[in-house]
């Protein structure tokens, strides 16, 4: 069954809602009222109350200020109107080529670690790769739903084998921060509550650039049997989706960033 989600809805009016979009997207009414074409009273109008958006409207202004589509929901139900954008589980049948296609990149990636996350950065699907480098950790912190940012930067995670926490740490840090500027989203605050009173190590080093993987990626080095491991990440997000659940799913590929670790994945795999 398909379902149409909307999420947390507020009391607040749309055009106070609007007008918390484009302050988020430091936009002045002015910048707004041009990129949507029309005239910056009409749009002082729609942000005061004195106007009321029509659907098109309300699709029209989340579009140019690029609101999650959870978020369009959420202003639709503000304006008085049903949601159009719908959530199904990544299993329902509508979306089994997606789940597909997921698979088919996380199984390709192999012997190198992938997997896929959602919107509040939890586990929906790894390949076999990521069980060896996650050995040790505590189980408490593999009972689903997985946080990957709690499971890297936890004590009893993967944060005491990770040589370059510091920077590692920081880098996680602000892909946070900036997916909170994007999309407001209260659970990712308090996330980065959390993660931000972890302890971190003292006499360390502070994140350095030119520690960067060819000064230009920050890499993941793990420790293992096997020896320090490392890799740089890549994101990939489906395009146009106008399911939630495909807006909010991004795949994390990591790539080995020399030699020693492309032979020690190779024996990973090899292993029962």
């Amino acid at each position: 069954m398909t379902l149409i989600t909307v999420t947390a809805p507020s009391s607040r009016p749309v055009g106070a809602l609007l007008r918390e979009w484009r302050q988020r997207r430091r936009l002045s009414q002015l910048d707004l009222a041009c990129e949507a074409d029309i005239s910056t009273k009409h749009l002082s109008f729609l942000e005061t109350g004195r106007s009321v958006p029509s659907r098109d409207m309300v699709l029209h202004l989340a579009e140019r200020l690029n609101v999650p589509l959870r978020a369009r929901n959420v202003l639709l139900h503000a304006a008085g109107y049903a949601p159009v954008f719908p959530e199904r589980p990544l299993d329902d049948a509508t979306l089994g080529a997606v789940r597909q296609a997921v698979d088919l990149v996380l199984r390709g990636h192999e012997p190198h670690p992938a997997l896929a996350i959602d919107r509040h950065w939890c586990m929906v699907a790894a390949n076999r790769a990521i069980a060896p480098l996650i050995v040790g950790v505590d189980p408490a912190l593999l009972r689903p739903p997985v946080n990957v940012l709690r499971l890297g930067l936890h004590p009893s995670g993967l944060a005491p084998r990770t040589v370059n926490l510091p920077e590692w740490r920081a880098h996680l840090l602000v892909r946070l921060r900036q997916q909170i500027d994007a999309s407001g989203d209260p659970v990712l605050v308090d996330l980065l509550a959390e993660l931000r009173s972890y302890p971190v190590p003292h006499g360390e080093a502070p994140p350095a650039a030119g520690r960067s993987f060819g000064n230009v990626a920050v890499p993941f080095r793990l420790a293992t049997d096997a020896g320090v491991l490392s890799f740089f990440s890549t994101t990939t997000v489906f395009g146009t989706p106008v399911d939630i659940t495909l807006s909010e799913l991004a795949l994390e590929c990591f790539f080995p960033a020399d030699h020693t670790t492309v032979e020690a994945m190779r024996r990973f795999a090899s292993e029962p």
